[in-house]
């Protein structure tokens, strides 16, 4: 998982609430379409959350000339994003209802 700090309005967000965590927090890069805010990890951390179902959505359209477009963006996702752990501020991702 690639991760920076981009996206003028997330990371003003995180600046403003999480001034003192704001150079810590990780963000996935190309999922900006995808965050949902930030929250305490296990280890009383601020993350960066995504939405799973939306992250899915965006892989699959980047491996839309694929056969199997949604299989390889979960097999995707699950080794190269959700999987990758890089550190204490590690991003985590739920799972949500799209609507």
């Amino acid at each position: 998982m690639k991760l920076s700090k981009h996206n003028k309005k997330i990371t003003d967000f995180i600046e403003t609430a999480y001034s003192d965590y704001s150079d810590k927090i990780l963000l996935a890069d190309g999922f900006d379409d995808a965050f949902i805010g930030i929250a305490e990890n296990s280890n009383g951390k601020p993350v960066a959350v995504y939405s799973i179902d939306k992250c899915l959505s965006l892989l699959e359209k980047q491996f839309e000339d694929q056969e199997d477009a949604y299989g390889d963006a979960v097999d995707y996702f699950e080794f190269n994003v959700r999987g990758a752990y890089i550190g204490e501020f590690t991003p985590i991702f739920v799972n949500t209802l799209l609507v």
